[in-house]
């Protein structure tokens, strides 16, 4: 059974930092896209950033320079570095992986992890 498993949210104040990680098992997710979202409540689920299959990353306007995406092929593993962190950042974020597309589509994906939960107090 493929699976994506998140971890790392929590409640934080406002300018602090977490990492986020997600585990994936059941198949190699090495030459996937990997990427974040993450839904506000109310709000349509946004994209994040995405770490290519190449090994490029590209985010969202909303935290460029703020949040960094890495991948550990050895691990199946995809982290988000939250640095700088902002009380509108506070939504459930989940991570998606797609073996043929590299984007902002949330639709395009395949696997999806259950997601954890990130609050940014201010």
């Amino acid at each position: 059974q493929v699976q994506l498993l998140e971890s790392g949210g929590g409640l934080v104040q406002a300018g602090s930092s977490l990492t986020l990680s997600c585990a994936g098992s059941g198949r190699t997710f090495s030459r996937d896209a990997m990427g974040w979202f993450r839904q506000a409540a109310g709000k349509q689920r946004e994209f994040v950033a995405v770490f290519s299959w190449a090994g490029n990353a590209y985010y969202a306007d909303s935290v460029k320079g703020r949040f960094t995406i890495s991948k550990d092929n050895a691990k199946n593993t995809v982290y988000l570095q939250m640095d700088s962190l902002k009380p509108e950042d506070t939504a459930v974020y989940s991570c998606a992986s797609s073996s043929s597309y590299t984007g902002t589509d949330y639709r395009e994906y395949h696997y999806w992890g259950q997601g954890t939960q990130v609050t940014v107090s201010s």
